[in-house]
C-alpha cells in the first residue's frame, strides 16, 4: 500500500487540472477572478461566466464609441468599487450625468487624452503599471499584434478589467487577448425600444462558438432617465494628456531581420 501511494504521488497531473489547459469541447476553467458581464445571455459563453480581470479582452466594432458602453456598463459599476474607470484615447466623453445616475461617478473616472498611436500604447501601459486600477477602456486602432502582446502581459500583473477597444477590420489579425468579440447593434426593436446588440465570440479559451449572441442591452442615458430620484452632482472627469518618451518610438519601430 505504501508503495502503491508513492507511486501514485509521482504520477503527472491530468492535463485538464493544468492552468491554461483546456478540452477542445469545454470552457477552461482557470484560477482565475472574473466579474459578471451582467447580460445573462453572455456569461454561460464566457470562461469563468464573466470578464476576466488581469487579462486583456478585445473588442471590435465597425465605429468607436457606439455601443462599447452599452455592453461594459454592468460590469464597469462592479469595477469602480476596487479603483478608478480609466479612459485612454476615447473617441468623445461620456455622458457624465448619466454615468453618475448609473453608478459611476465622474471622480471616480479618469481620460487620458491621446491622439497618436504612440500616445495611445504608451499610456495604456503607464496606466497597467499603476497601483490602483478598477478597470481600462483604450481605444487602440492602429495597434500591432506585438505591442498587444506587451500590454496582455502587462495586464496580468493587474487585478482589474481592460479592454482594447478596435475597429471590425482587425478581426483577422493576429492577437495575444484570450478573449476576443465583435460587437454590433441589431435593428430597432419594437415599439421605440433600444435595438439589442449582437455580440459574437471570436476567440476564448474553449470550443468556438459558430453563432451570434443576442443581447438586450439598454441605451445608457434611457435607462438612466427612467431612474427616480434625485441624481449626484457630477464633478469634472480628470483629464490628462499622454505625452510618451521619444524611447516608446523607437522601441516600437520594426527590427530588420
Amino acid at each position: 500500500m505504501g508503495l502503491n501511494a508513492s507511486v501514485n504521488s509521482l504520477a503527472p497531473p491530468r492535463l485538464d487540472a493544468l492552468d491554461g489547459v483546456w478540452r477542445a469541447d469545454e470552457l477552461a476553467r482557470v484560477r482565475q477572478t472574473y466579474v459578471s458581464s451582467g447580460h445573462g445571455e453572455l456569461d454561460p459563453e464566457l470562461p469563468g461566466q464573466g470578464w476576466p480581470l488581469g487579462q486583456m479582452t478585445e473588442i471590435l466594432q465597425a465605429q468607436p464609441g457606439l455601443h462599447e458602453w452599452r455592453l461594459l456598463l454592468p460590469a464597469l459599476r462592479q469595477a469602480v468599487a476596487q479603483g478608478p474607470l480609466v479612459l485612454v484615447g476615447a473617441p468623445q466623453l461620456p455622458h457624465l450625468p448619466a454615468l453618475s445616475w448609473l453608478g459611476i461617478s465622474a471622480r471616480q473616472l479618469l481620460r487620458v487624452d491621446a491622439h497618436s498611436a504612440a500616445e495611445r500604447l504608451w499610456a495604456t501601459e503607464q496606466v497597467l503599471r499603476g497601483r490602483e486600477l478598477g478597470a481600462l477602456l483604450s481605444w487602440l486602432p492602429q495597434a500591432r499584434p506585438e505591442q498587444l502582446r506587451r500590454l496582455q502581459l502587462a495586464s496580468t500583473a493587474t487585478q482589474a478589467l481592460v479592454f482594447a477597444l478596435r475597429p471590425l477590420t482587425a478581426r483577422h489579425a493576429a492577437s495575444p487577448a484570450p478573449l476576443r468579440l465583435t460587437l454590433e447593434a441589431q435593428p430597432q426593436g419594437l415599439e421605440g425600444a433600444a435595438p439589442g446588440l449582437s455580440v459574437h465570440v471570436l476567440k476564448r479559451r474553449g470550443p468556438p462558438l459558430d453563432h451570434a449572441l443576442t443581447l438586450a442591452a439598454p441605451l445608457p442615458v434611457t435607462a438612466a432617465l427612467r431612474r427616480r430620484g434625485p441624481a449626484e452632482e457630477p464633478a469634472h472627469a480628470v483629464v490628462r494628456p499622454a505625452t510618451p518618451p521619444h524611447a516608446w518610438h523607437r522601441a516600437q519601430q520594426p527590427v530588420a531581420a
